[in-house]
């Protein structure tokens, strides 16, 4: 049988040299199909991982001139930064060996890493693609190739004067929290993207890619969103927004992901999805709530004109006060009205005259899985009652418990002996903010706990503005929890009034959480 290489040795070197030249230029052609095949080609210790594949088909996007303005938004240390600050410009210069790529960030060291790692690539692989540094460029932060493109790296800011831009990178322009906070850097941020950024960008081609970990709801994403809009909307920016879980609430997955599963990290493989839950477990598990909602799921909100502050839900929590629990009750607020999460808070009333809140397993469900979820706490948790909210479908939702219930018996999960608990319906008040306002002046009362950690409850409270048009499942299984287990709460308006600080004299004897003696603020009411 004829093998090639038997063929290769009756052709003549030129032939078998053209031959091998054609192949060579096939895969390199193929390696410049996106910036992500790139890195993984010349680079065996880049990790592909499925996002990564999502960030390098859209920069390739923008190479193609699909897309002039792509914003990607993830988790800290996922990846993204070496795709989008270090292979993409090289990439592109491959691509288009006379323009110029300017990368920013909020340093110029670590812009002037990304600079020098840029280099290594071109000096490194360029020849491929008749790419070499021109003779002379020696300075790290502003280096020229021999067709005339080049890189310039620099913090945000300052050092764009002069120099004409194709690609400008933008990564990470917010050094911590307390620089994204400050109203003036943030306002000196916007003002040198739009005066000094944006004025050196080029006619011929340009393209603006921005990638961050939020901080605030005006930081740069926040205003390139709220000023420009999305594509999908009308707008011009490209939005990948990758939070560390899948949530419904920011629409379809990028990945395709199903609410509450992981995303993907470099150094965890992909099939480890226990690892991957596990690792963002633990990251929720060690943030304070507003960094995990804003820094791995991309979600800052304004912490101005909640109903209650972060300071006053930390010394809410207390795992230690001995307490005897009086009546043992699950809440539940029906998903509905455009939301799909639906509120299912367990807790009790303890022989201190305080409403604890146990347990927390809210989540998008629909009937059948919250009802089932309700059960299931109720039988963990020995409750004797489960509140439902009367002004949404009471008696669809005591259908609902009572059929989860009885299945669950018949599947043997709940012995057929326990009893039932009773489903009371609880009438709240009205409006989203009367009804939650009693509750908060509760938690400033010290007449509501926390027994234990609760970040997603805990950031709906911190965060939610009575203003939104959402109405939070947490917040108001929680308000239907203190309301059935403290009727009284329910007893009169509230009128709104400056952010509670810290729990306030006036709750049942027992004592206040630790670090809550000597941190007293403002009342509500």
């Amino acid at each position: 049988m004829t093998t090639a290489v038997d063929e290769l040795e009756h052709l003549d070197d030129e032939e078998v040299y053209r031959q091998l030249e054609a192949a060579r230029r096939a895969m390199s052609a193929d390696l410049l199909r996106d910036p992500v095949t790139l890195a993984r080609g010349l680079d065996r210790n880049f990790r592909m991982r499925p996002h990564l594949k999502i960030i390098g088909e859209a920069l390739a996007e923008v190479a193609r001139g699909e897309v002039d303005r792509l914003l990607i938004l993830t988790p800290p240390q996922v990846g993204k930064s070496t795709t989008v600050a270090e292979w993409f410009p090289y990439y592109w210069l491959c691509l288009y060996p006379m323009d110029k790529v300017a990368v920013t960030s909020y340093g110029d060291d670590l812009a002037l890493r990304r600079g020098k790692r840029i280099r290594g690539y071109v000096e490194e692989y360029g020849d491929e693609w008749d790419l070499r540094m021109k003779p002379g460029s020696g300075a790290m932060q502003d280096w020229e190739v021999t067709k005339g493109g080049g890189c310039r790296s620099v913090s945000v800011g300052k050092g764009l004067t002069g120099f004409d831009v194709n690609l400008l990178i933008i990564d990470d322009p917010h050094k911590d929290r307390a620089d994204a906070e400050s109203e003036a850097s943030r306002r000196a941020l916007h003002d040198w993207y739009s005066s000094a950024a944006l004025s050196r960008l080029q006619p011929d081609r340009n393209a603006v890619v921005a990638i961050q970990t939020r901080w605030h709801p005006d930081d740069f994403a926040g205003r390139r969103i709220q000023e420009e809009g999305r594509i999908e909307d009308g707008g011009r920016w490209k939005v990948i927004h990758l939070p560390a879980v899948a949530d419904p609430k920011f629409g379809p997955d990028p990945l395709g992901r199903a609410p509450g599963e992981p995303l993907p990290h470099p150094k965890i493989a992909t099939r480890a999805v226990a690892r991957l839950k596990a690792w963002w477990a633990q990251k929720k598990a060690t943030s304070i709530v507003r960094d995990w909602h804003a820094l791995y799921q991309g979600d800052p909100q304004p912490g101005e004109g909640a109903l209650v502050s972060e300071e006053l839900l930390r010394l809410l929590r207390d795992t230690t006060t001995p307490v005897e629990p009086q009546k043992i009750a699950v809440s539940v607020d029906p998903s509905g009205g455009g939301r799909d999460t639906a509120g299912v808070i367990g807790g009790f009333l303890g022989d201190d005259g305080r409403v604890w809140v146990t347990d927390d397993v809210s989540a998008p469900m629909s009937s059948a899985e919250w009802s089932t979820a309700a059960a299931r706490l109720a039988h963990r948790t020995n409750a004797s009652i489960v509140y439902v909210e009367w002004n949404f479908g009471r008696d669809m939702c005591v259908l609902a418990i009572q059929t989860s219930w009885e299945k669950l018996q018949r599947d043997g999960e709940i012995p057929k002996n326990v009893l039932m608990p009773a489903i009371h319906p609880v009438r709240a008040k009205q409006g989203k903010l009367l009804r939650a306002e009693p509750i908060a002046q509760q938690m400033v009362q010290d007449k509501v706990r926390f027994r234990g950690v609760f970040t997603d409850l805990e950031r709906e409270w911190a965060t939610w503005q009575p203003t939104d048009p959402d109405s939070p499942g947490r917040i108001d299984a929680s308000c239907v929890l203190v309301y059935g287990l403290i009727p009284e709460a329910n007893a009169g308006a509230i009128v709104h009034a400056p952010l509670p600080q810290a729990p306030q004299p006036g709750g049942q004897p027992g004592g206040r959480p630790s670090g809550a003696a000597s941190a007293y603020g403002r009342r509500i009411g």
